[in-house]
């Protein structure tokens, strides 16, 4: 029989970890991509590809995985990018004012926003969603977003938020997480033509985030059928401890799923069955709604 005083430091550590299982602090870094430098080498026979944009982009995706200050030698280290290439980089990017230095240590400057807001106010998708999401949000009381596919991994667009956060995590647009174990992930997953989704399936590797994870290919192969088939995918725990949701597809014009919307919910607020006879009408009327917009567009 375990003491109290044991039981009592199990909850706390338990509390203290985010959805991958691993102590607080760590989630986020599992949730971005990882993109070392050296993959840059596999362009090097294609003559209209330039590497140095290339090493570039590199270095500023290094600030979105390793948060805060950087020096040169940091994130040569973190990219497999030599220590001069990395240097010119900073520079470059310090002269455009998209990084800010003291001469030791590097951070992103406020500029570097106008490169995300260009995808977002610019994009038909991501500018008709947000009124959606938000009647959504209004009916159901609970947060939603809108996220498209991103290789193995979903990426956040447009999110409407309640006051409150239900992941250890902040998810906000530009946060990604694994798309096999959460749910607009399976249904942007689900919908891919079967070609790519062998090829996805081949790639991903499973890592259980919570007891609940699947990590079974042939497991997650069956659950995206049904996904697909009945139109809509639910997270029970799989991402997170106390976490549920529930994600429909959006199509465009041609039939096309485009992205997912979902909501989320802490799961003492919701059961599944809830979550299938409350949430799942508005999802589904807003996300056709918008494709319809999409559509007129």
């Amino acid at each position: 029989m375990r003491s109290s005083a044991a039981q009592t430091r199990s909850k706390q550590e338990t509390a203290s970890r985010d959805e991958t299982g691993e102590p607080a602090g760590l989630a986020a870094e599992s949730a971005r991509p990882s993109f070392p430098g050296n993959d840059v080498g596999a362009f090097s026979g294609d003559p209209n590809f330039m590497a140095s944009l290339a090493r570039g982009l590199v270095v500023i995706r290094a600030f979105a995985q390793h948060p805060g200050r950087q020096t040169i030698a940091q994130i040569s280290q973190r990219t497999g990018i030599p220590r001069a290439a990395v240097r010119r980089c900073l520079y470059t990017l310090n002269r455009l004012g998209y990084v800010a230095t003291d001469a030791r240590y590097f951070s992103l400057a406020p500029q570097i926003l106008a490169l995300g807001h260009a995808y977002l106010s610019s994009t038909p998708l991501v500018v008709s969603a947000l009124p959606f999401l938000d009647k959504v949000n209004a009916n159901v009381n609970e947060s939603c977003s809108l996220a498209i596919l991103d290789d193995l991994e979903i990426l956040y667009v447009a999110r409407s938020t309640k006051t409150t956060r239900i992941m250890s995590i902040d998810l906000k647009p530009g946060s990604r997480l694994p798309a096999y174990c959460s749910s607009m992930g399976r249904v942007l997953l689900a919908n891919l033509p079967t070609p790519q989704l062998k090829d996805a399936l081949a790639k991903i590797k499973l890592k259980s985030l919570t007891e609940r994870t699947v990590t079974s290919k042939e497991k997650l192969s069956e659950i995206l059928q049904t996904v697909r088939d009945r139109g809509y995918a639910i997270i029970d725990q799989e991402l997170e401890i106390g976490l549920r949701s529930i994600a429909v597809p959006v199509q465009d014009g041609k039939g096309r799923v485009v992205a997912a919307m979902n909501v989320g919910a802490q799961a003492v607020h919701l059961s599944v069955r809830e979550m299938e006879t409350e949430v799942l009408p508005h999802l589904r009327a807003a996300a056709q709604e918008l494709g319809t917009l999409l559509y007129s567009n």
